[in-house]
């Protein structure tokens, strides 16, 4: 049987048609394991228990396609910018990746709208849509394996939704610019982790930037990246590195 024609028979006869077509008008293909998709579309405010005592959300799903859009995206960099070395490579990545940008993007594919979440805990957790960008790109590479899921993140995503020369413009890394600033000064720095706040979905990590001892910036975040990148800009701010 054809390769397209299996999936397009289950969607026929499925219970899940609207989230079949959206996944389908989003990235060009029908799912065949269509309980991986909204098992990714559940975010940990509305998990439930399973058997085991584990609660069932995207988070697992988050995590794998967190690797796997790394992955792809480090291979078409480094194809797309031969003569670039490495820092610049993991710089220009690293923006593509972050949550500002994942929800971004998100929210251009309506990827936002789809979230099935406790209605209160969207402008608390605020990298919804960025989280299960990468919880849908998981369940894509679980149901269709990895040449496939690169092939949709490069023909359907990066061709089609992100400019790479206005990434390259905009630089929002606000950790690079502080630690750039730091060797130049020839300072130490370091990011630490002193406390959490909130418990489940209103969880927090606060992280602060010590330079030469001292506090230079506190941050808050859902992830320890987030905090210290929120860290990061209150530093930058102080040094006048950013307004």
């Amino acid at each position: 049987m054809v390769n397209w024609l299996f999936p397009f028979l289950k969607f026929l006869f499925s219970s899940d048609k609207k989230l079949c077509i959206r996944i389908k008008n989003i990235f060009g293909f029908y799912p065949n394991n269509i309980h991986l998709y909204k098992l990714a579309f559940r975010h940990s405010s509305v998990s439930v228990d399973t058997i085991k005592g584990l609660r069932k959300s995207n988070e697992r799903l988050e995590y794998l396609g967190d690797a796997v859009l790394s992955l792809v995206i480090a291979d078409f960099l480094f194809k797309k910018f031969p003569y670039h070395d490495e820092g610049f490579l993991t710089d220009i990545r690293s923006r593509l990746v972050s949550r500002k940008n994942l929800n971004k993007l998100s929210v251009k594919l309506g990827i936002d709208k789809m979230v099935n979440l406790d209605s209160s805990s969207n402008n608390v957790y605020r990298s919804v849509a960025g989280d299960t960008f990468e919880a849908i790109v998981g369940a894509i590479y679980l149901d269709r394996g990895f040449i496939f899921t690169k092939s949709v993140l490069i023909e359907r995503i990066f061709n089609l939704h992100i400019n790479i020369d206005e990434v390259l413009l905009n630089d929002t890394n606000f950790k690079s610019k502080v630690i750039d600033w730091a060797q130049r000064e020839k300072k130490t720095h370091e990011f630490i982790v002193t406390g959490e706040l909130g418990s489940g979905f209103q969880h927090q990590y606060v992280v602060e930037l010590m330079m030469n001892g001292d506090s230079l910036g506190k941050g808050y975040g859902h992830s320890i990246k987030t905090a210290e990148q929120s860290a990061a800009q209150n530093a930058c701010k102080q040094l006048g590195l950013i307004e």
